[in-house]
């Protein structure tokens, strides 16, 4: 094969285009680890680009440096980062308390508020109802990507207009299933590596009997990944950058199971009429809501006993609100974060948590960055056991 052929053939390939600045290693702040040094340089050499990294990898210190040192180079004066609410403090703490610099990224919710360049911060709700327009800014990026995953989202479709015309952007986020392969193209899309309906198209072929099921065509895998590779970074440790892991193995994880009596003399019947043995929360939707109804008192009263029995911070994670007004009567001392609760009230209960100024907070297991700002803010030596309490069936 000639050597005209081959190149013809490599210019087929569709790889990302470097749109940023090659930077000098030492320039990035000497705090960084090894790991997340190496990111900064890749990320602002292509200028728009995907960290996919694991929690606990050092994401937010990532884009901040890699948002720092676009502006330097690129002249940009204003930069935007997007974030869910109740995650500021940790880009104030990082920025200022770890980074050194001088001033914070200031918050905003209101393109009012701009007063001046330098590195501000917004939540996603402020950008979807147009009180901050992205389009004022030169460097961008979104911290939690995830919610770009979803093609059909208000968000995602708003976002890949609002965010257009901004020429250096980031996201971040843990990372994705690689076989969610909608979810990369979504995210390549909003970069603006290429048009969602162009990747769809190129690399993959449709399933006559399934909507929505897409099948990379055989021939296609490499150069999709290879496609990949080139705008987004999957780490899941600093050993796949063949850097040391010490520090980030975390101690085996203790599950202590309580078991809580039931009372099967209610078990109640089949349809048929066949009278239960046992109560069982396995046959349907109604059984469990039912279950968790009428245990409600028994759980509470167990996790309570637990959280009181334990000589350090608790978080007392619960699925209903009628468990969390519960929780809240029988230990009164418990913190709440629940929706409803204004935002700066929820933020600063976290914080308060995090600092070791609350030793009980109740909220829902879906508040992962509430266990993050605890787990930030603990020596690993401190991590707690998870306990967990479940119904006796017998």
């Amino acid at each position: 094969m000639s050597d005209s052929y081959l190149n013809f053939l490599a210019s087929k390939v569709r790889l990302s285009e470097s749109r940023g600045f090659e930077i000098d290693p030492a320039e990035v702040n000497p705090l960084l680890k090894p790991h997340q040094r190496d990111l900064v340089c890749w990320g602002v050499r292509g200028g728009r680009r995907a960290f996919f990294a694991r929690f606990g990898l050092g994401k937010s210190m990532i884009q901040l440096e890699a948002v720092r040192l676009t502006m330097k180079y690129s002249g940009e004066a204003l930069a935007l980062i997007t974030l869910p609410l109740g995650v500021r403090q940790e880009f104030r703490i990082d920025a200022v308390d770890k980074l050194g610099w001088s001033e914070a990224p200031r918050f905003i919710r209101s393109d009012s508020e701009i007063d001046g360049p330098g590195v501000y911060m917004t939540n996603y709700e402020s950008v979807r109802e147009g009180k901050v327009t992205p389009s004022r800014f030169g460097v961008a990026t979104l911290d939690e990507a995830s919610v770009l995953r979803s093609f059909g989202s208000k968000t995602y479709q708003q976002f890949m207009e609002l965010f257009a015309e901004v020429p250096y952007r980031y996201v971040a986020t843990a990372t994705p299933d690689p076989n969610r392969y909608k979810e990369l193209i979504h995210y390549a899309g909003f970069l603006g590596i290429m048009d969602t309906g162009q990747a769809l198209t190129r690399f993959f072929q449709r399933d006559s009997n399934k909507a929505n099921n897409l099948t990379l065509y055989p021939h296609k895998e490499r150069e999709f990944w290879l496609w990949v590779h080139s705008w987004a970074v999957f780490l899941q440790r600093p050993s796949d950058l063949g850097y040391s892991d010490d520090g980030y193995d975390l101690p085996p994880l203790r599950v202590h199971y309580h078991e809580i009596a039931a009372d099967h003399s209610n078990a109640g019947a089949e349809r048929d009429g066949q009278q239960r043995m046992f109560r069982s929360a396995a046959m349907g939707l109604q059984d469990a809501a039912r279950e968790k109804r009428d245990s409600l008192t028994v759980r509470v009263d167990k996790a309570v006993e637990i959280a009181a029995a334990e000589d350090r911070h608790c978080i007392l994670w619960h699925d209903l609100e009628d468990e969390r007004r519960a929780l809240k009567r029988a230990l009164p001392e418990m913190t709440e974060v629940y929706g409803s609760l204004d935002i700066e009230i929820r933020e600063q209960r976290v914080i308060d948590f995090s600092d070791g100024r609350l030793r009980y907070l109740g909220t829902k297991p879906a508040a992962d960055r509430i266990v993050g700002c605890w787990l930030n803010a603990q020596p690993v030596a401190q991590l707690p056991d998870i306990v967990a309490a479940k119904d006796v069936r017998r």
